[in-house]
């Protein structure tokens, strides 16, 4: 049996990311709540992932002829982590 215990807190956010997340919930059909509890469990995901990394991240047909620039390369990444998790 599993049980799951609910805390509430309170954080402060700034203005604008919170006005961003409210849209972003908005557009997603989802909570404000739920839209966090993702964010920190995709967060949790990243940090333990870190420590299982297997070498080439990114695979190419011809090595070194891959070119990216850091935001194509962190939105892989980020899809990789989305498809892993089950979204």
């Amino acid at each position: 049996m599993c049980y799951y215990a609910f805390v509430r807190t309170t954080i402060d956010i700034p203005d604008e990311l919170l006005k961003d997340a409210k849209r972003k919930a908005l557009e997603e059909d989802t909570t404000l709540r739920q839209l966090v509890i993702e964010g920190l469990k995709l967060r949790s995901r990243v940090a333990k992932s870190r420590q299982k990394i297997e070498f080439p991240i990114i695979r190419s047909k011809n090595p070194g002829t891959l070119h990216l620039t850091n935001e194509q390369i962190y939105d892989i990444l980020d899809s990789d982590l989305l498809d892993s998790a089950g979204h």
